[in-house]
């Protein structure tokens, strides 16, 4: 529910059409589309450029992202920033967001740290009309989505990133919600990969693998820029985690 007593959905908060990212930014700031808002300490937006031609899209806020208002800014976040540079994209041609812009955690009895808890479908859905706005001002020419969650925002609780990454997928057409069109113009597909944090979680013998792999998966998108030669990129072919 709403602060407004209505069911999951963002979409009374929107400012019009014309808004750009600033006025998007400031309008989220007053979401109550879903419950998470009533915990989390801020709205978490999107960053980035306006032009930018990769959007960039991950599951949701964490502990550091909550509490500095910012996307990827904790570890996953220079994770991320690393591989994009490794893969040869540069950052003036991304623009990160979330699928769910409001920090979900649960806090263990007798602890103080704020464990991440994954978003539901429901939570996902109500936050999609944000998202829309992003895709429409933005434009991208391709969206990533970084681990299994983005990617079940997009294309459904049956998609599975171990069995979707690194490849050139159809973009679903999420359509726009008020019925106008434009939020998805000019985007040319998606990519699906790991989130940066997998290669945070993974066992220290693995993790040059795990990493490569995020690599290879973002080389496919620099690809798709025209990026040129990444000759000196760890993961040569492609190896996948």
């Amino acid at each position: 529910m709403t602060g407004n007593g209505q069911e999951h959905d963002a979409t009374p908060f929107l400012p019009g059409r014309r808004a750009r990212l600033p006025g998007l930014r400031k309008a989220a700031a007053g979401c109550r589309g879903c419950p998470l808002y009533r915990d989390a300490t801020q709205t978490v937006f999107g960053e980035g450029h306006t032009n930018a031609r990769v959007l960039l899209l991950g599951e949701q806020p964490g502990d550091q992202e909550d509490r500095q208002g910012k996307p990827f800014v904790g570890p996953a976040g220079r994770v991320l920033r690393r591989a994009l540079a490794d893969a040869g994209i540069e950052p003036d041609e991304v623009y990160v967001t979330n699928a769910v812009k409001h920090f979900k955690f649960t806090v263990p009895a007798g602890r103080k740290r704020r464990i991440h808890k994954a978003p539901t479908l429901r939570e996902m859905t109500a936050c999609r009309p944000w998202l829309m706005a992003e895709l429409r001002v933005v434009e991208p020419d391709v969206v990533v989505a970084l681990g299994g969650t983005a990617g079940k925002a997009l294309l459904g609780s049956g998609f599975r990133v171990t069995e979707q990454r690194g490849a050139l997928l159809p973009w679903p057409g999420l359509g726009d919600e008020d019925g106008t069109g434009g939020a998805e113009k000019g985007i040319s597909g998606l990519v699906a990969t790991i989130h940066p944090s997998a290669v945070l979680r993974a066992d220290d013998s693995d993790r040059t693998h795990v990493y490569d792999g995020l690599v290879a998966d973002l080389g496919i998108v620099a690809d798709l820029l025209g990026g040129g030669d990444r000759s000196g990129r760890q993961a040569g072919n492609g190896t996948r985690s």
